[in-house]
C-alpha cells in the first residue's frame, strides 16, 4: 500500500478513534452531560464516517468503495444537522422534537439517493475509480441532489458558527477557550469541504475525515480541561444573565469570581476589572467600608441599602455556600433579591399604623404607647410630664354648613398652625374626630398651659382660607402628672378631658387646667 495512502487512512483513523473516545466517555458519564444523547449520536455519526471512508481508501474495486460509500452515508449527513442541535443546546435554546424531525428530513433523503444512486443517478452522475493513478483515487460527477446536500450541510455549519460568533462578545474570558473549540468544530470542516468541492485538496481525496482529527482533538481537549461538556457556559449564562436577582460568584477565598447583569445594574459601579480581589476590597471600592455583613452558615438573609441614580434600593442579601462533592467548600453565591417595593409597602403599612392618614400626626394608639414610655421616663428621672388635650370649637357646624371636604380642609389647617408652635420633642397626635393631643415631657402644669394657650392664640389669629374666611378656635384641657409612682396615663388623659369640657361649659376658645378635682382657669 502506497505510504501517501497509508497516511490517509491513518489520520482518518484517527479521527473515528477520537470520536468513538469521545462516545465512550459521554455515554459512561450521560446522567451529569446535559444534552448527552445528542452528543452520544453526534459522535456515533462522525465515527461511522471516518471509519467506512477509511475502509472506502483501502478498498480495491469499485463494488467495494460503493458498499463503503454507503455505509460512509449513513453517518456523514447527520453530522451537520446533529453539530447545530448541539450548538443550539449549548446557547441554552430549546428545539422540539418536531423540530428536530425536520432537520434529518434532507439528510435521510441523502442516504435513501446514495444507497440507490445506480438506479438514477440523482446523486453521483459518474463514480469511478480514477485509472493511471498509482492510488485508488475516485473521480465523480456531481448530481443535482448532491448539490442540495451540499448546500443544506454547508448551511447547517454555517449557522452554527455564526450562532457562536454571535455569543463571542457576551461569553466571559474563562469560557472563550470553550466557545473557540465549538467554533472551530463547525468552521474548519465547512472550509476544508469547500476547498475540496473547487478542487483545492489531492484529486480524488476528501479531507473532510482528516481534518476531522484536529476537530475531535479539540473537543477531547476541552472535554477534559474546560469541562466543555459537563458546564454549558452560554445557556447558563443565558440563565445567569436573565435572572431578576443580584448574583456575585465568589471562589473559596471570597474572592468575586463572577457576577451576572442583574448585579451590574443594580450595582453599576461593579466591573470585570474587579473579577479575582476580595469581597471586602471591592465593597471598599465601591461604598468606602468593609463589607457590612458576616456571612453565617444557615443562609440567614441580610438586608442592605443601595442608592441608585439617587433612588434608594433595599435589597435583600442571601448567602448560599456552594460544595464540592467531598464537601469542601468551592465557593458562595451572594443573591441581591429587590424588595424595595415590597418594603415601601411595609412601610407604608406601617405608616397606615403608626400616623393618622388626613392630618399625617400621629394617630391614638401610637401616642398612647409613645407616652406611657415617656411618662416612664419622666417618673424615672423625677420629672414633671403634662398633656394637653383640645378641639375645634363648633366643628359639627363647619362639617354641616360647608361640607365634609372643608371640614377635613380645617382638620389639616389646625394641624400645619400646630406644629409651627411645637418643638420636636413634644408629642402630637389626633386623639379622634376633632380632637387632638399634646404630650410634653419634663414640662410643669405651667409650662403646659403656656404652651396651651400659644396654640390657642395662633389657631384663633389663622382662620382658614375657604369660601372667605372660615374663623378657627379650639377649647384646651391640661393635666399634670403626679410625682407619685402610681400615676397612669390614663388617668392623666381623663384629668385632661375634665378640664377641656371645663373649657366648652366657659364659653370655648379658652385653656382649662386640672388642679386636684377640679379644672380651672389657668
Amino acid at each position: 500500500m502506497d505510504s501517501q495512502l497509508t497516511t490517509y487512512i491513518t489520520l482518518v483513523s484517527v479521527s473515528g478513534i477520537f470520536n468513538v473516545f469521545l462516545c465512550i466517555y459521554v455515554l459512561i458519564r450521560r446522567r451529569e452531560i446535559p444534552g448527552a444523547r445528542t452528543f452520544i449520536l453526534y459522535t456515533i455519526a462522525l465515527s461511522v464516517y471516518s471509519f467506512a471512508y477509511a475502509f472506502g481508501l483501502a478498498s480495491d474495486t469499485l463494488r467495494e468503495v460503493k458498499l463503503w460509500t454507503v455505509i460512509e452515508y449513513i453517518g456523514m449527513p447527520f453530522s451537520a444537522p446533529l453539530g447545530l442541535m448541539i450548538i443550539l443546546h449549548y446557547l441554552g435554546w430549546k428545539v422540539s422534537r418536531r423540530q428536530a424531525a425536520a432537520l434529518f428530513v434532507i439528510p435521510s433523503v441523502t442516504l435513501l439517493m446514495v444507497a440507490t444512486n445506480d438506479w438514477h443517478g440523482l446523486f453521483y452522475k459518474a463514480f469511478r475509480i480514477k485509472e493511471g493513478l498509482s492510488l485508488p483515487y475516485l473521480e465523480i460527477e456531481i448530481g443535482d441532489w448532491y448539490i442540495v446536500h451540499g448546500i443544506y450541510t454547508s448551511s447547517c455549519l454555517l449557522a452554527a458558527t455564526a450562532l457562536l460568533l454571535s455569543r463571542w462578545r457576551q461569553t466571559r474570558r474563562s469560557y472563550k477557550p470553550q466557545l473557540i473549540t465549538l467554533i472551530c468544530g463547525q468552521f474548519i470542516p465547512m472550509t476544508t469541504a469547500f476547498l475540496y468541492l473547487v478542487g483545492l485538496t489531492p484529486a480524488g481525496i476528501d479531507p473532510v475525515p482528516m481534518v476531522m482529527c484536529i476537530t475531535s482533538g479539540l473537543y477531547i481537549w476541552a472535554i477534559l480541561s474546560a469541562k466543555m461538556l459537563t458546564v454549558i457556559p452560554i445557556a447558563k449564562e443565558t440563565i445567569f444573565d436573565s435572572m431578576r436577582e443580584g448574583v456575585i460568584v465568589l471562589d473559596s477565598a471570597e474572592r468575586l469570581s463572577d457576577y451576572n447583569r442583574a448585579i451590574a445594574r443594580m450595582i453599576p459601579a461593579l466591573s470585570p476589572a474587579m473579577i479575582g480581589r476580595t469581597l471586602n476590597e471591592v465593597w471598599t471600592e465601591l461604598t468606602g467600608a468593609a463589607y457590612p455583613f458576616v456571612h453565617q452558615p444557615d443562609g440567614r438573609d441580610e438586608e442592605l441599602v443601595w442608592t441608585t441614580d439617587g433612588a434608594e434600593q433595599f435589597y435583600q442579601v442571601r448567602y448560599s455556600p456552594l460544595r464540592q462533592r467531598n464537601g469542601e467548600t468551592a465557593g458562595a453565591l451572594l443573591m441581591f433579591i429587590n424588595v424595595t417595593e415590597l418594603k415601601r409597602l411595609q412601610q407604608e403599612l406601617e405608616h397606615q399604623a403608626f400616623y393618622d392618614g388626613l392630618t399625617q400626626i400621629f394617630n391614638r394608639s401610637q401616642f398612647i404607647a409613645r407616652s406611657r414610655s415617656l411618662l416612664e421616663a419622666c417618673r424615672a428621672e423625677g420629672s414633671p410630664f403634662a398633656v394637653v388635650l383640645f378641639d375645634i370649637d363648633r366643628f359639627k357646624q363647619v362639617n354641616d354648613h360647608y361640607g365634609h371636604e372643608t371640614g377635613d380642609r380645617l382638620l389639616v389647617h389646625v394641624v400645619e398652625v400646630c406644629k409651627r408652635q411645637l418643638s420636636p420633642d413634644m408629642l402630637f397626635a389626633r386623639y379622634g374626630g376633632e380632637e387632638f393631643v399634646v404630650a410634653l415631657p419634663n414640662a410643669s402644669l405651667s409650662d403646659a398651659c403656656a404652651i396651651a394657650e400659644r396654640l390657642r392664640e395662633a389657631l384663633e389669629s389663622e382662620p382658614l382660607a375657604a369660601r372667605g374666611s372660615i374663623a378657627v378656635t379650639s377649647s384646651f384641657g391640661v393635666a399634670e402628672a403626679d410625682a407619685g409612682p402610681d400615676v397612669r396615663l390614663d388617668t392623666l388623659l381623663r384629668q385632661a378631658d375634665e378640664a377641656l369640657y371645663a373649657s366648652k361649659r366657659d364659653g370655648r376658645n379658652r385653656v382649662s387646667a386640672y388642679r386636684g378635682a377640679l379644672a380651672s382657669r389657668p
